[in-house]
């Protein structure tokens, strides 16, 4: 009785309203008739002008925020120069190094230090090549339409990765100054190599599965496998040349400059410059320079969807024999409150972020009411940050790094000082300017030294991680491209 009473209500609400009653599973003429009239009743022509000759942010552009922005930050950290991945998806790999960039320089007393990503960038694409290998020996009973395949064949040699890739290639393979393994043009625009590399692994996948068919056995696979990766490390050193096992690292030797000496323009001597020259390996280089201060990092992040204070483990890594991606899932709050111990601690602090919202890529502004897009249309485009990733709307695809914070009289964050990896030509001569509630919005995972959390946190660590499948969407776009 109930139930019937609903429907006529429902009915009755329909037919009042000019909406159909019937299933309405197509669009017909009467919909367009509605579509029509509802638009109709509130068109601006002024408005339909305005965005049919002009771009969509700058009419929704939020004029107030824009005008109240300023620069200033109570805690700033320097910066060891400003980076540029160009045309790759390498944004992890910058971010990370920056944070080394900056220990280093400052160890060096140099304004500027770049540590190089093409070193790391060959063996980190020579340990993709073979996990994938790998992971078709791992299931290579699993059809080729399954999801894990499906997968697994998606992203074979991509540029994309995670501050836990950076610290396993760092440990593995040593470090060394960008000097000593400069770009080349293929480090610099990744398509044309990427696909060629992918076409080789997918070839080998397919011939790894036909042996297996003919009965041999995984060892035998495996000593393919061997032959395969050969020939993606010719393909690596044709276009990215051959990484140093030792190099010369000449460098200025720079004293502190004298704190009471007020103006050191005044001195009448001018002291010749002094260089350093001496030899590495790039596992040396890594023991002197990099090695103390890589600190007990571990990923927080904030999982909307998922239980809070738990850890959540991905099958994504970049080396076969370590350990994937685990996360401790914590409110955005936390992330915040950790972050800025870190800045005030003199310690950068690199985060995961969506940043493709909010925006303002001439000025440099992140902001989550940057853009007040229901004003010019009069719709309402809030939707909550546990929608968007439930709804593939929202999800980490860059890596960045925090330098500093500006906060109120009582310690809260108003804006964030960010460092990004894509050239002085862009933002503020590469730097952006982060709102408080952009963090909150659209930061999906920070990278913490682990002393800075609470007991209860830390504990949170030791939990036992939930095993997410490899089609999990969180940090698909940041490790996948």
């Amino acid at each position: 009785m109930r139930k019937a009473t609903l429907v006529l209500m429902t009915v009755l609400v329909f037919t009042a309203t000019g909406y159909p009653a019937g299933d309405n599973s197509a669009i017909d003429n009467d919909m367009i008739k509605i579509f029509t009239e509802e638009y109709q009743k509130e068109v601006n022509p002024a408005i339909l002008n305005a965005v049919a000759n002009n771009s969509l942010n700058n009419l929704s552009l939020n004029r107030d925020l824009f005008l109240e922005h300023d620069k200033f930050f109570n805690v700033r950290l320097k910066s060891a120069g400003v980076t540029n991945q160009k045309s790759s998806g390498r944004c992890w790999l910058f971010a990370t190094l920056n944070v080394f960039n900056q220990k280093i320089a400052r160890k060096l007393n140099h304004e500027k230090f770049e540590l190089s990503q093409p070193f790391l960038t060959f063996w980190d694409k020579m340990e993709k090549a073979n996990t994938f290998l790998e992971n078709i020996i791992k299931y290579i009973d699993a059809p080729l339409d399954s999801r894990e395949m499906e997968n697994i064949l998606r992203y074979p040699f991509g540029d994309g990765g995670q501050w836990k890739y950076a610290v396993n290639l760092i440990t593995k393979y040593g470090a060394v100054p960008l000097s000593a393994m400069p770009e080349t043009k293929q480090s610099m625009s990744t398509g044309q190599i990427n696909n060629l590399a992918s076409l080789k692994l997918k070839s080998f996948a397919a011939e790894l599965r036909k042996m297996y068919a003919d009965g041999k056995k995984v060892n035998d696979l495996r000593r393919s496998k061997v032959a395969m990766l050969a020939e993606i490390y010719k393909l690596m050193v044709y276009n990215y040349g051959q990484p140093p096992t030792e190099f010369v690292f000449r460098y200025e030797k720079k004293d502190k400059p004298d704190p009471e000496i007020e103006d050191s323009t005044k001195t009448e001597e001018v002291k010749p410059a002094v260089y350093i020259s001496q030899t590495y390996t790039p596992k040396s280089f890594y023991d002197e320079f990099i090695a103390a201060d890589l600190l007990d990092y571990v990923s927080l992040i904030d999982y909307p969807t998922k239980p809070y204070h738990q850890t959540y483990q991905w099958q994504w890594g970049n080396l076969a024999e370590k350990p994937d991606i685990v996360s401790l899932n914590l409110p955005v709050s936390k992330l915040k409150e950790y972050t800025q111990k870190m800045l005030l601690d003199s310690l950068a602090v690199c985060f995961a972020c969506d940043v493709s919202r909010g925006n303002l890529t001439d000025s440099g502004i992140f902001a989550y009411n940057l853009y007040e897009y229901d004003k010019v249309f009069n719709l309402d485009f809030t939707v909550p940050k546990s929608e968007r990733v439930d709804y593939r709307e929202g999800a980490a695809n860059h890596m960045m790094v925090i330098l500093g914070v500006d906060t109120t009289s009582d310690g809260r964050p108003v804006k964030w000082l960010v460092e990004n990896s894509w050239g002085v030509d862009r933002g503020d001569k590469g730097f952006w300017y982060m709102y408080d509630n952009w963090f909150d919005e659209y930061i999906y995972e920070v990278i913490i030294d682990k002393k800075y959390l609470s007991p209860e946190d830390q504990a949170g660590l030791t939990k036992k991680p939930v095993v997410l499948p490899l089609w999990d969407y969180f940090f698909n776009e940041l490790i996948n491209k």
